[in-house]
């Protein structure tokens, strides 16, 4: 996988598809917490991919999460552009 493959770019406005609750990567909330309500707006700020599976991630700045600017990474299937 590169850059030019994942379907989602650096930059692009998205929308949580879902609620994204914590998988244990923010160690100041419990699992399953929730971080970004469904229907939030962000931007793209790093595409990466998944070693083992070879699927894109996607690092989403939420400016209307709980807390102001919160980064979360975030699979194809959890996001839609943004109208």
């Amino acid at each position: 996988m590169d850059a030019s493959t994942a379907k989602f770019q650096w930059g692009q406005r998205v929308v949580a598809e879902i609620d994204l609750v914590n998988d244990g990567s923010y160690p100041d909330y419990a699992v399953d917490e929730l971080l970004v309500p469904q229907g939030t707006v962000g931007e793209v700020v790093q595409v990466g991919h998944h070693v083992d599976s070879n699927t894109p991630v996607y690092m989403v700045e939420f400016m209307a999460s709980p807390e102001q600017g919160r980064v979360v990474g975030c699979l194809e299937d959890e996001l839609a552009l943004a109208p």
